[in-house]
């Protein structure tokens, strides 16, 4: 009987581990996609453009953030991104800024965001770009 007791131990502590990782990845993946909710574009001059874009993600910390939003052509090329350097979680949604040169022959552009777990697959916005 006295050697069963250590291995009901091991078990609990091992079920207890599994558990508390299966939790923690629960809760990770409730923070799902980053998802763009408005996308300003503003002309500059010279086929310069300030794309002001806001993004929704529930980011945990460091593990699970937006950490990026790209700027994409009709046929999916890619003109730019705006690197998001740290989680934005007391700030949801929250609007960032870039200011990228377009093409003359890009008449729209979709903006998609991508975090640290999922990367690319939220909402995307698609805008037509003021020539």
């Amino acid at each position: 009987m006295k050697d069963s007791a250590p291995m009901k131990r091991t078990r609990s502590t091992i079920t207890f581990v599994l558990l508390s990782f299966a939790l923690t990845g629960f809760v990770t993946a409730q923070a799902g996609e980053a998802d763009v909710t408005h996308v300003g574009i503003t002309a500059l001059g010279d086929n310069s453009y300030r794309i002001d874009t806001t993004v929704l993600h529930a980011d945990a910390g460091w593990d699970h953030y937006a950490n990026r939003w790209d700027v994409l052509t009709e046929d999916g090329a890619l003109l730019g991104s705006r690197v998001l350097a740290h989680p934005h979680e007391n700030e949801q949604p929250f609007t960032r800024s870039t200011t990228l040169t377009i093409p003359d022959d890009v008449m729209e552009i979709t903006i998609q965001a991508h975090d640290s777990v999922h990367e690319l697959g939220g909402a995307t916005i698609t805008v037509a770009v003021p020539h």
